[in-house]
């Protein structure tokens, strides 16, 4: 099956220079990791990630209803155990972990 992402370069989909301003501002006003608040840890966030993937549309990817902050352990180890499936928390049907 074909990937939104197969050909298209990181500017392509979406990521370039408006994507990194907007990132940047978003990340001062949400300096700290959603996922490892829940833990009751601290943790700085570094990534702005779509909480539910947009998959190239575009009206998805801007909106700022769909965008956590996660520090990068987060987001390379735990939404993407949520996003594969591999996933040892609950999940609601919000897309957020489930707090148990």
């Amino acid at each position: 099956m074909k990937s939104w992402r197969d050909g298209r370069t990181t500017a392509q989909r979406g990521y370039g220079g408006r994507w990194q301003r907007a990132r940047a501002a978003f990340l001062v006003r949400h300096p700290l990791c959603v996922f490892c608040r829940r833990q009751g840890r601290i943790a700085i966030a570094e990534v702005v990630d779509h909480i539910k993937p947009h998959r190239g549309d575009l009206k998805m990817f801007w909106d700022r209803n769909n965008w956590q902050v996660l520090c990068k352990v987060c987001h390379d180890r735990d939404k993407k155990r949520i996003e594969t499936g591999n996933v040892k928390v609950q999940i609601g049907i919000d897309g957020w972990p489930v707090e148990g």
